[in-house]
């Protein structure tokens, strides 16, 4: 898990001990929330939704670039991936045959940004 005392979204000082550890505070978890909602459930499958949202929730998803291209870290925290809604260098984004949760989790902010 990761600390952060910015939020990842909006970029405010996070005061709270749950918001840090989220990485977002309560109003951007909110936004992010429903942007997963709207149009992610009619994209993806309910339990690649799930993987993503949890990856969001653990703070495993940092934006490097104007909120559009994000360092993914892995399962494991071994190591990085640089992701965007439309493309991952993880192994499965590598390989194409299925979308990652990385690629699901970087739609979700982009669309709640």
């Amino acid at each position: 898990m990761n600390d952060h005392t910015n939020c990842l979204r909006c970029g405010r000082v996070l005061r709270s001990a749950k918001s840090i550890a989220a990485g977002y505070g309560p109003t951007c978890a909110a936004k992010v929330k429903v942007a997963a909602k709207a149009e992610i459930i009619a994209t993806y499958k309910p339990y690649q939704i799930e993987k993503a949202e949890e990856l969001i929730e653990q703070g495993g998803l940092i934006p490097l670039r104007g909120k559009r291209i994000f360092l993914a870290v892995s399962s494991d925290g071994t190591e990085t991936y640089r992701t965007h809604r439309a493309a991952c260098n993880c192994k499965a984004g590598l390989k194409g045959l299925h979308v990652c949760k990385h690629r699901i989790a970087a739609h979700i902010l982009s669309l709640a940004a």
